[in-house]
């Protein structure tokens, strides 16, 4: 009697682990599925963004602003790729057709540069400072810019220096209003996120810089943002 009992507990005992096993196996078929599916899927929306038809790439950006929103941004790897590519559009990277320009689409651009914002990380990062460099349309930068400010990275000062670079390369007779002020809120967001741990040359850049808007040929009201933006670096510093 004994013997049978405990064979037939092993007998249940195998059971039970086989059905265990067998679940997980399951699992692990249906979550590499799921896997699968997601690829195709964002597959789908790279080669959608490899269009060259305008209205596609603004519809791409729709959908990868629903995925930010619902949080359903598996891989940013994968989504900040396709943004850097649509933010290159017709300026890194150029499509000609009989020596014109055809893929030259700077909303295209200035939507994800805002994305990329929403996205962050260093990738993302690092690709708004490309955006914010190589655009030629200051509503392409001024978006880049407080982008930046967004995700508040500034390793080596080096996102600060770019910001710098771009209002001192600006037509002093012909200045953009939106640049500038962006660039205000995104030197506002990066002191905060940083805890104004810049080093002095960083500040005295910054500094100056925001004296000339301050005493620039801008409105009223960026000239302004300027000076609330000193305070803010003056509170850091003392």
């Amino acid at each position: 009697m004994k013997g049978s009992s405990i064979r037939a507990i092993f007998v249940v005992a195998g059971l039970v682990i086989a059905s265990m096993l067998g679940a997980q196996a399951t699992e692990r078929e249906l979550t590499v599925e799921e896997l699968y599916l997601r690829d195709i899927e964002f597959q789908i929306l790279s080669e959608k963004a490899f269009s060259d038809n305008r209205e596609i790439k603004l519809d791409v950006l729709d959908e990868i602003e629903i995925m930010i929103e619902e949080g359903q941004v598996d891989d940013p790897d994968k989504v900040e790729f396709v943004l850097e590519y649509l933010g290159m559009e017709g300026t890194a990277r150029r499509v000609r057709e009989n020596a014109r320009l055809i893929n030259y689409y700077p909303e295209v651009r200035r939507r994800s540069a805002n994305l990329l914002g929403r996205l962050g990380g260093k990738k993302a990062k690092d690709a708004l400072v490309s955006i914010l460099l190589i655009d030629d349309e200051p509503m392409v930068k001024a978006e880049a810019a407080y982008a930046l400010g967004v995700i508040g990275m500034n390793d080596g000062n080096e996102v600060v220096r770019a910001l710098l670079y771009t209002l001192e390369n600006e037509d002093p007779q012909m200045p953009d209003n939106n640049l500038a002020y962006a660039v205000c809120l995104a030197v506002e967001k990066i002191v905060e996120a940083n805890d104004g741990e810049l080093d002095s040359a960083a500040y005295a850049d910054l500094a100056r810089t925001l004296v000339r808007i301050a005493q620039g040929n801008y409105i009223k009201t960026v000239r302004r943002k300027a000076l609330q933006t000193l305070e803010i670096l003056k509170e850091y510093q003392s």
